[in-house]
This record gives C-alpha cells, sequence and structure tokens, in this order.
C-alpha cells in the first residue's frame, strides 16, 4: 500500500511525513516542487528509508501526476502543497493563484481519473484529503463564536482567497462526480522545521540573533495555535476514519495575542539561553505598521473532530512552545541553512 503526500519538503508536510515514517509500514512518496519553503534537510533522517520516496515535481504539472498515478497505485493522496504566507500573497497574488487553486484542480482531475478506473474495492477505500487553513472563514470579533465548519467562507487576502477556492473545488469535485474527498481546516501551526518568516520562527531566530522582534500593529491580533504534531496525528485520524465529504476543523485550543506570545518566547529564551547582559529579550520588541487586510481573530471549534474522530490535542500551548524553542536551539545549524541571501532581502522588504 502506498500514499502520496504534496508538499511534503514543507513545514507540515515534512512533519507528517516523519510521523507516518516512524509509525507505519506504509509507503509514503512526497511530490515537491522546493520552492523557497520546500527544505529536503527536514527530511535528512528519512531519506534512505525503503518506504520513503521523494520526487521533485509541480502539482499543476499534469503529466507528472498522471504518470505518478499510474507507477504507484497510491490508496489516498495528502494535499499540504500550498503557497501558504499571508504577506507574501499580497505582493505576489499569482503564486497563490497559481499553486492553490490551479495545482489543486490538476490535482483532482487527475485523481478523479485514476480513481474512475479502480475496481470498486478500491474506489470505496481511495481518499483525497485536502489540508486547509481557518483563514477562510474570515475575521472573529473578540466574543464571537469560534468558527465552525458550517461557517460562511468570507476570506479577506489573496492566500485566504486562494486556499477558498481550493475548498470549494475540492467540495465540487465530491458533490459532482463522487470523488471520496475530506478537508481539513486548522488553526495557526507551530514547531520544528517552520521557515522562519512566520511568527514563532521569526521571533526566536531573531531574538538570538539581536534583531528586533517586529509585531504588526498593536499586537492584539488573536490566533489559535496548534502544535503541528498534534496537527499531524489529527489528520492521520481523519484519513483514518473520516466520513467523506465532511470537513474537520482542527484547533489547538489554545487562544493568544501575538503580542503574548513573543512575550512568552522572550521569557523562556530569557531561561533557556540567557544574555551576556543579563537583559530581557523583551527589549528586542518593535511595534511596527499593520500589514493590509489584517484579520483581528481565529478561532476554532474543534468539537466535530473531537467527538467523532475522538481525537485532541496532547500539547498545550505552554508545553509546545517550550519544545519549539529547544528543537530551534538544538537545530541551529538548520537555522543558519534556511538564513539565505533571499530570506535577508524578503525580511528587510517586509518589516523595515
Amino acid at each position: 500500500m502506498t500514499i502520496f503526500v504534496t508538499g511534503g519538503a514543507g513545514f507540515i508536510g515534512s512533519n507528517f511525513i516523519l510521523n507516518w515514517v516512524e509509525n507505519s509500514q506504509e509507503k509514503i512518496i512526497n511530490i515537491d516542487k522546493l520552492t523557497y519553503a520546500g527544505n529536503l534537510e527536514n527530511l535528512k533522517s528519512v531519506e534512505d528509508n525503503p518506504n520513503y520516496l521523494f520526487v521533485e515535481g509541480d502539482i499543476a504539472d499534469n503529466a507528472l501526476i498522471e504518470s505518478l498515478y499510474k507507477l504507484h497505485q497510491p490508496r489516498a493522496l495528502i494535499n499540504f502543497a500550498a503557497e501558504s504566507h499571508v504577506d507574501r500573497s499580497i505582493h505576489t497574488p499569482q503564486d497563490f493563484i497559481y499553486t492553490n487553486i490551479l495545482g489543486t484542480f490538476n490535482l483532482l482531475e487527475t485523481s478523479l481519473r485514476f480513481w474512475k478506473a479502480l475496481k470498486d474495492s478500491e474506489q470505496k477505500n481511495f481518499r483525497f484529503l485536502h489540508v486547509s487553513t481557518d483563514e477562510v472563514y474570515g475575521s472573529l470579533g473578540k466574543d464571537d463564536h469560534p468558527f465552525l465548519e458550517t461557517n460562511s467562507y468570507q476570506p479577506n487576502s489573496p492566500y485566504s482567497a486562494s486556499k477558498a477556492s481550493s475548498d470549494h473545488l475540492v467540495r465540487a469535485y465530491f458533490h459532482t462526480y463522487g470523488l471520496p474527498v475530506l478537508t481539513t481546516n486548522c488553526s495557526n501551526n507551530y514547531g520544528p522545521f517552520q521557515f522562519p518568516e512566520k511568527l514563532i520562527p521569526l521571533c526566536i531566530s531573531n531574538a538570538l540573533t539581536g534583531e528586533l522582534l517586529p509585531i504588526y500593529g498593536d499586537g492584539m491580533q488573536i490566533r489559535d495555535w496548534l502544535y503541528v504534531n498534534d496537527h499531524c496525528n489529527a489528520i492521520n485520524r481523519v484519513l483514518e476514519i473520516g466520513s467523506i465529504g465532511e470537513v474537520y476543523n482542527i484547533g489547538g485550543c489554545n487562544e493568544k495575542t501575538n503580542i503574548d506570545v513573543v512575550k512568552t518566547i522572550c521569557l523562556i529564551l530569557d531561561e533557556l539561553k540567557p544574555k551576556l547582559d543579563r537583559k530581557s529579550y523583551e527589549e528586542q520588541i518593535k511595534f511596527i505598521k499593520d500589514r493590509p487586510g489584517h484579520d483581528r481573530r481565529y478561532a476554532i471549534d474543534a468539537r466535530k473532530i473531537q467527538n467523532k474522530l475522538k481525537w485532541n490535542p496532547s500539547e498545550t500551548f505552554e508545553s509546545g512552545i517550550r519544545n519549539t524553542i529547544q528543537w530551534y536551539l538544538n537545530n541551529q545549524t538548520w537555522v543558519g541553512h534556511v538564513l539565505d541571501g533571499q530570506y535577508r532581502q524578503w525580511i528587510k522588504k517586509q518589516y523595515t
């Protein structure tokens, strides 16, 4: 038996693969274009494992995906592949339209043709699992109920709009063609191997190098934080026993303001890696102009996956953020390799 993972060299995808190889004997094939956020160094520990195979390629490449389906005959495809950074979507929205919409469309088309050619028993077992985001639901007020799977879509950035479009396509291929799909919408992930343009790894990296810790606006934007390994376990659960055609919201049950997240990082670094002058890393915090269309609050109501699939996050924010900081402290060589000239140019452009 074999499964396909697209975008498996990225942050969440690589953590999923590491988790899968550790806990399953089933072959897993990683299809990744290796954009700036794709890093095979994440998967160094499994690159020689006979149950793991990497294929460099674009999910929008019809011929490639078609050939891989014919060669490997997988029982499932899990689609992690996406352009995912809101800030970048504001500057280069066309990249997000191409990968998140056209790429997902191509995966659906090739998957549908493959699925239709299967025997009845194999058709019943096949799954197309699409990994999406809570940002498709828009922004919540401070006292609004967290997002339910039934919430209307109100995306506010090119990134979330492109993900919303891909979600709608996945839904349509189930209702129109019967393709056995599953969709998950997750809250903000954090943990090992996250590219340091996102808030948590950016602040850890900047703190350790003595640079400013940039906070958009007043820092009171609220996010629900989900430790990446909990997310991977939830996806496994959905793949295993989720009902086809259904959507499952996956959240960490950890709502925090951005400024509280950054202050927590500083406090833990003060303990684990104190400065020589004993000053707090909090002194490096700097508030900067807010980004356009910045949603105020995201929050997930995860009762559906908790009640129907018996999944719950195992990490609190306090345990997860400590694990994450310790991982970055222990893996400074990895950090150094991803902080190349192109990354530094992007950070300078975005935050100055």
